[in-house]
C-alpha cells in the first residue's frame, strides 16, 4: 500500500516472514547495486527484528546469492559501548551475520563509538563514509543504496530520539547523541544522510511497536516527539516491512 507521505507499508503474517521479506529485498536491492554501479553499500540497524534478518542472511539461499566481495557496510547508529560488548550494534552483526560469510574486512565500516570523544568518533566517521564513496565530507551526503532501520516504542528510529539534539542537525552526517531517558550516549547517522538513501527499508514487529507505528504514521506531525516522522526519502524508496502484530493498530485502509 501507497502512503500519503511517499512510503509504502506491507504487512506479512510473523516475525519469521517478515524476516524472509526482507531478506529477499535485500539481496534484490544488492544485485541490483553491483549490476549498476559495481558495490552495494548498506547501512545495518540495531535491535531484535535485523537480528533475525541477519541470521537469515548467513545461510543459504540468501549467503551465497549477496555480492559479498562488493559489499560496504555501515552502522545507522551504534551505543557507546566497545565492539565485543553484548549491547553493541556492530557486535551482534558479526556475530549473526558478518563473521559467516566472505566480506572483505576492509570493507565492514565500524562505528567506533566506545571512543571517549564522540565528537571526534562522529567526524572520523563521517570522514570514513566520505572515503568510502568518494565524496567529500563537507559537501553533499552520497547516498546508500540500502538503510534499514527499526521503531522504538517512543518513535525513535536509529539514535534519534525524542527530544534530542541531533533531531535537529542539518549539516553533519553523523552526530553523537545523548539519551536522557536512558542516560547513554549515542553515535548516529542524521536526517541529511538518512534521507539521501535509494532505498530506507524499516522493520518493524511485535505488538509492543503498535501504538508506536500508529502514532508515527497515521498520527499528527510531531517529529521531535516521534523522530521516524523525519525519515522522507529526498529521491529514494522508503517502505515500512511489518508484521500483524505491529499492525493491529492501524486503520482499514492501511490493512
Amino acid at each position: 500500500m501507497t502512503m500519503g507521505h511517499g512510503g509504502s507499508l506491507l504487512v506479512v503474517a510473523n516475525q519469521v516472514a517478515l524476516a524472509q521479506e526482507a531478506a529477499k529485498r535485500v539481496v534484490a536491492i544488492a544485485e541490483e547495486a553491483v549490476a549498476r554501479r559495481g558495490r552495494f553499500t548498506v547501512a545495518l540497524a540495531g535491535g531484535s527484528t535485523p537480528t533475525r534478518l541477519y541470521s537469515l542472511l548467513a545461510v543459504k539461499p540468501y549467503a551465497t546469492s549477496l555480492p559479498w566481495q562488493q559489499t560496504h557496510v555501515f552502522w545507522s547508529d551504534e551505543r557507546a559501548v566497545p565492539p565485543e560488548h553484548e549491547e553493541s550494534n556492530f557486535g551482534m552483526a558479526w556475530a549473526t551475520l558478518l563473521s559467516r560469510v566472505p566480506i572483505p574486512a576492509h570493507q565492514v565500516h565500524r562505528m567506533q563509538a566506545e571512543r571517549p570523544d564522540l565528537d571526534a568518533a562522529a567526524r572520523d566517521y563521517e570522514n570514513e563514509i566520505a572515503r568510502s564513496f568518494g565524496a567529500q565530507s563537507s559537501g553533499e551526503p552520497p547516498a546508500f543504496d540500502l538503510i534499514l532501520l527499526g521503531l522504538g516504542t517512543d518513535g525513535h528510529t536509529a539514535s534519534l530520539f525524542p527530544y534530542t539534539p541531533a533531531l535537529r542537525e542539518i549539516r553533519r552526517w553523523v552526530a553523537p547523541n545523548y539519551i536522557p531517558a536512558l542516560k547513554a550516549n549515542r553515535l548516529t547517522l542524521t536526517t541529511p544522510i538518512l534521507n539521501r538513501a535509494k532505498t530506507i527499508l524499516f522493520l518493524v514487529s511485535g505488538i509492543e511497536k503498535a501504538v508506536a507505528l500508529q502514532a508515527v504514521l497515521e498520527g499528527p506531525s510531531d517529529p521531535e516527539r516521534l523522530p521516524a516522522q523525519l525519515i522522507r526519502p529526498v529521491a529514494g524508496r522508503l517502505l515500512w516491512l511489518i508484521d500483524q502484530a505491529a499492525a493491529s493498530r492501524l486503520g482499514g485502509k492501511a490493512l
